[in-house]
C-alpha cells in the first residue's frame, strides 16, 4: 500500500510523515498561525494542520450548558461554545495559510468539521483529516471519501467496531486510507500513557491487511508513543504544535514545541535507521566481529600427520579466522585423518584433513 500526500510518498517502507497539528493554537490570530507554520517547518514537520469549523455547526451551546463542563473542559474559563468560537478559523485565512505552507515547503492540511467546508477546501488540500469526534458521522465520512484524496482517520474514543465501520466506509469509495490509533484524553496527565494502547495498531493491520497505512494521532506528553508506534509500523504521526506550552488555550499544554518537536524528529529518524528490512542477516558492519568474537577450532596439543581428529585434542577459543572449522559442525570432522603435522595452537581448517 502506498499513498502520496503532496510530494511525499508514504508506505510501510517510507520515512515517517509528521503532521504538526496547530489546531486551536493560533489563538484567533492569523499572524500567530503563520508563525507556527514557520516554526513547525523549521522543526522538521512535513505538514501543518488546522481545523476548519464553525462553532454553530460543531457544538450546541445549550447542550453543553445542560451537561456542564466535563473532563478537560472543566478547566476552561469561558463556555464551551465561546472557546470553540475563538478557536474557529476565519475561512478567509485559508489562502494565506496555504501560501505560508508553500513558502516553507510543507503541506497544508486541515480537518473540515462542516459539510460545506469539505467542498470549499478541496482545491487546497492534498489529503483530508477526519477527526475522532466525527467517526460516527457517516455523512461527512462519505462526502470526504468521495473526494478521492488520501483520508487520514483518527480513532480516538471509539470502539473497534466503530473504527472498522468508518474505515470500511471510506474504502468503499477511496482506497487511500491512513488509519490512526488515537486516545482522545486532553488532560495532559501522565497516566494517559496507560491508555494509548499502541498494540491496537497490530489489530488494525490484522483486520485491514494491506489496505491501509497505519498512523498515530497522539496527545500524550513527550514522544515515547511516537517511537513505539513507528516500531509497530505507523508511518503517519500527528502531534499538536505550539510555540509556548504556558499560553492559555485548549491545546497548548499537551502540544509539542519547537525544541521537543526537533527531538522527536531526530529520535524518530534514528529509530527508522535501526528498523532495517525485517530480514535477519549478518550485517556488513559486524563481519569483523565474527572473527574476534566467535570461537575457532585450535589444536590443543601437537598433532601428527595421519592421526585422527579427536574432540579431546581440540580447543574452541577466540578468535575464529575465516577458514576455521565451525565448532557447530565439528561432529562432521571428528574421526577424519590429518594430512600434515600440526603444532599446538595451530588453526584447524578443512585443508588440514583428508
Amino acid at each position: 500500500m502506498e499513498i502520496k500526500i503532496g510530494k511525499k510518498k508514504i508506505s510501510k517502507n517510507s520515512p515517517t510523515y509528521f503532521i504538526a497539528d496547530i489546531a486551536a493554537n493560533h489563538d484567533g490570530s492569523l499572524a500567530r498561525a503563520k508563525k507556527l507554520i514557520r516554526l513547525c517547518a523549521k522543526a522538521g514537520a512535513n505538514a501543518a494542520k488546522f481545523q476548519h469549523f464553525k462553532a454553530e455547526t460543531i457544538v450546541l451551546d445549550q447542550g453543553f450548558k445542560k451537561i456542564g463542563k466535563i473532563d478537560h473542559q472543566s478547566m476552561w474559563k469561558k463556555s464551551v461554545f465561546e472557546v470553540y468560537k475563538k478557536a474557529s478559523i476565519n475561512p478567509l485565512w485559508t489562502k494565506e495559510l496555504v501560501k505560508e505552507c508553500k513558502k516553507f515547503n510543507i503541506d497544508f492540511l486541515t480537518a473540515p468539521y462542516d459539510l460545506s467546508y469539505v467542498d470549499q477546501l478541496d482545491k487546497f488540500l492534498p489529503a483530508y483529516k477526519i477527526g475522532s469526534g466525527d467517526i460516527t458521522w457517516k455523512e461527512i465520512i462519505r462526502k470526504i471519501a468521495k473526494k478521492r484524496k488520501p483520508v487520514i482517520l483518527a480513532s480516538g474514543a471509539s470502539t473497534l467496531k466503530e473504527t472498522i465501520n468508518a474505515a470500511k466506509l471510506i474504502l468503499k469509495y477511496n482506497k487511500k486510507l491512513v488509519l490512526m490509533q488515537c486516545n482522545t484524553n486532553y488532560t495532559n496527565n501522565k497516566n494517559n500513557l496507560n491508555y494509548i494502547n499502541l498494540l491496537a495498531l497490530n489489530q488494525f493491520s490484522k483486520i485491514m491487511g494491506k489496505n491501509i497505512i497505519l498512523g498515530l494521532s497522539d496527545h500524550t506528553e513527550g514522544h515515547t508513543t511516537v517511537l513505539g508506534s513507528i516500531a509497530l509500523g505507523a508511518r503517519v504521526i500527528e502531534k499538536h504544535f505550539t510555540d509556548n506550552n504556558n499560553r492559555n488555550g485548549p491545546d497548548h499544554k499537551f502540544s509539542m514545541n519547537p525544541t521537543t518537536w526537533k527531538q522527536m524528529i531526530q529520535s524518530s529518524r534514528d529509530l527508522e535507521k535501526s528498523l532495517g528490512n525485517g530480514m535477519k542477516k549478518l550485517e556488513f558492519n559486524e563481519k569483523k566481529s565474527v572473527i574476534i568474537q566467535r570461537r575457532g577450532v585450535w589444536a590443543k596439543i601437537n598433532l601428527k600427520k595421519g592421526s585422527k581428529l579427536k574432540l579431546s585434542n581440540l580447543n574452541f577459543l577466540r578468535p575464529c579466522p575465516k577458514n576455521s572449522l565451525s565448532p557447530f559442525k565439528i561432529e562432521k570432522y571428528i574421526g577424519k585423518k590429518l594430512n600434515k603435522n600440526l603444532k599446538k595452537n595451530s588453526l584447524i581448517t578443512s585443508s588440514c584433513l583428508k
